[in-house]
């Protein structure tokens, strides 16, 4: 291709991007996108083609709201009996189908109805490509405290107006930022009861981060917030050498941040040691948390026993990694894969039961086996074989789930490893009174059927990978 048929060739290209950029999105907009390479374009309709593709994102994740919608209903599922709770069923087929742990299916559910029902100024704004997912989520979810607590219609459009023209400038953290302040003016009883209604929903989640990282989050009030931070930042200091380390280093980051304000000219550079010292000071504070978790561990070893084992840590690793012969990473449970001079550091200070797994499959063979009450080698095995709760992307851990017959007791089900199997006990109860049904297999592998005739397999776990 010639210089010049390239330069028209990008010309046009170009031109059908920066239309459809104008256009409102839809299907005919789409397929015109589909059919261009971006790398064919010029530097700046490449950038065009980009903000073209999130205008029709927009689009797209309007009609998925509806799709969500259309499954879960316009309102809450509700309560069949004393068993089951609300959105249940339709919860659980939204995250099969999507793959999505329930929480986050919930978190899906109730966005798709706020924006469908209560903010249709968002909707049309996301469906006409004006504003991201992201804008759409944070205003729904903002609001959404306050129409739980009975704000006028009035007061629901102005705080939603002010959002979304907040919106065509701002990030959505930004705009998250803004709509709390908007309604503590606007609706300031509806703001009043949306804080105690939070506060019922404080919780504390624990997510992996890369290189054998992971990070815990509490959602707290503010003031127990501060309170655990006190506990953190006192403990940090008992020991006298970390104390006087941290004094140390506290004062070294107080001076360096009071020659940075005495001399404006070196503002705007970045202080490496300055970030080390933080880091650092960070870091004691991690070490102080963690102290704390593993003190009380040690005082109450003999109490709350899971499956009549006290809470432990599960490491998986190999016979030659662990003698040294080898650096095989090992396994983490709940986690995933560690290296193996950190876990060899876990072993030298553990207490350990063998269990015996297939080298090829990773299958758990054998602890023990065989009355309705299962033998503790059967729970052992049931709990190590499973990790988590059998029901699909559930990561309710096996040591806090309920022990379930596949095939009820009163139905001629064996107390055996291919019958049985750990259930968190939310899925243990929609399986025994929601209408979803197990099937399980010798191999610990299982398959369910949803009310609505949907079949969801679920893969026996390897013992040598993270669930």
């Amino acid at each position: 291709m010639s210089a010049t048929h390239n330069d028209l060739h990008h010309d046009f290209a170009g031109e059908k991007v920066a239309h459809v950029l104008q256009s409102a999105p839809g299907i005919d907009s789409l397929v015109i996108l589909a059919a261009i390479d971006p790398f064919s374009l010029s530097s700046p309709s490449r950038i065009d083609y980009l903000g073209a593709l999130e205008k029709q994102s927009g689009w797209l994740q309007s009609l998925l709201q509806n799709a969500i919608i259309a499954v879960a209903g316009e309102q809450p599922g509700k309560s069949t009996d004393i068993f089951s709770g609300v959105d249940d069923a339709e919860r659980e087929e939204i995250a099969t189908t999507l793959r999505l742990s329930g929480s986050v299916a919930q978190q899906r559910i109730d966005v798709a109805r706020i924006l469908t029902q209560n903010l249709p100024g968002t909707t049309s704004a996301l469906a006409n490509g004006e504003i991201s997912l992201g804008h759409a989520n944070v205003i729904a979810k903002e609001c959404a405290e306050i129409i739980r607590a009975g704000a006028t219609d009035q007061q629901i459009r102005e705080v939603e107006n002010l959002a979304l023209g907040y919106s065509e400038f701002h990030t959505p953290t930004q705009v998250a930022s803004k709509i709390k302040a908007l309604i503590a003016k606007i609706a300031p009883e509806e703001f009043e009861s949306a804080v105690s209604q939070a506060t019922e929903r404080r919780s504390v989640d624990c997510y992996p981060q890369a290189n054998g990282m992971a990070q815990i989050v509490a959602l707290l009030p503010a003031a127990d917030a501060q309170v655990v931070m006190l506990a953190i930042e006192k403990l940090a200091r008992l020991n006298k050498e970390t104390q006087r380390e941290a004094d140390r280093l506290q004062k070294r980051l107080d001076e360096r941040k009071l020659n940075q304000i005495r001399d404006s000219s070196k503002s705007h550079f970045i202080d490496r040691e300055a970030i080390a010292i933080q880091l650092r000071l960070d870091a004691l504070r991690a070490d102080a948390l963690t102290q704390i978790a593993s003190d009380y561990l040690k005082r109450t070893s003999d109490q709350a026993l899971a499956h009549g084992r006290p809470v432990t840590l599960h490491l998986t690793m190999d016979l030659p990694t662990m003698l040294g012969l080898d650096e095989n990473p090992g396994i983490l449970k709940g986690y995933g894969a560690i290296p193996a001079r950190v876990a060899r550091e876990l072993a030298a200070d553990a207490s350990w039961r063998k269990f015996i797994s297939d080298p090829v499959s990773g299958e758990l063979l054998d602890v023990g086996r065989s009355s309705y009450h299962p033998p503790q080698a059967l729970k052992d095995f049931l709990t190590t074989r499973d990790q988590v709760c059998r029901f699909p992307r559930c990561r309710q851990p096996a040591r806090v789930s309920d022990i379930d017959h596949a095939l009820a007791w009163e139905s001629d089900g064996h107390t055996s490893q291919a019958n049985m199997g750990m259930l968190c006990r939310r899925h243990h109860q929609m399986k025994t009174h929601g209408g979803w049904e197990l099937q399980s297999f010798p191999d610990g592998s299982c398959e369910w059927s949803s009310p609505s005739g949907k079949k969801h397999f679920v893969p026996a776990r390897r013992m040598d990978e993270a669930v």
